[in-house]
């Protein structure tokens, strides 16, 4: 298991359209720049672009975003002493999941990758475990293994946060 790195990792958890994004923007711009996003989303349709396009227009020079849909871990370690928003686990396990990679490993990788941060890291993600039972295999097994990857997250992370209507609970 992943030890706790000395930099402060915040896991922010919520809903759709709870606030998360916009939170774990404003947590890192109160830092000294230059701060660095890592999106993980992919454009796969133009509501999708529209998203990323509306998230983009948020930010202005001082962030350096990096694509990162599946090499998460790596683009951590690339920022260096760079504050970084990874936007989001949520997406990151999608992509992980529909390419088939082994998720353990993945999720060990990126473990290892904040515990090696020495920069603030602001992690969003979606929480998905909260309403119906999904009726097929792969959003259940997606549902566990979002639940899955945000307990190791969040025992590794210093902060975590749920959002809730655009206002963030402190959880740990």
């Amino acid at each position: 298991m992943a030890r706790q790195s000395d930099s402060s990792v915040t896991l922010i958890l919520g809903g759709a359209r709870s606030g998360k994004s916009r939170h774990g923007e404003g947590l890192v711009a109160a830092l000294p720049s230059p701060w660095v996003y890592i999106a993980t989303a992919e454009a796969w349709d133009n509501e999708m672009k529209a998203r990323i396009a509306e998230h983009r227009a948020r930010r202005d020079e001082r962030w350096h975003t990096v694509d990162a849909p599946l090499a998460l871990p790596q683009a951590l370690r690339d920022a260096g002493d760079a504050p970084v928003l990874v936007d989001c686990l949520t997406l990151w396990l999608t992509n992980l999941m529909l390419a088939d990679r082994d998720v353990p490993v993945a999720t060990e990788d990126l473990l290892a990758a904040l515990a090696g941060r020495r920069a603030p890291t602001v992690l969003v993600a979606n929480e998905v475990g909260l309403g119906i039972v999904p009726d097929h295999r792969l959003g259940r097994d997606f549902r566990d293994a979002a639940g899955i990857l945000h307990q190791r997250v969040a025992a590794q992370a210093a902060h975590v946060l749920f959002m809730v209507a655009g206002l963030p609970m402190v959880v740990k």
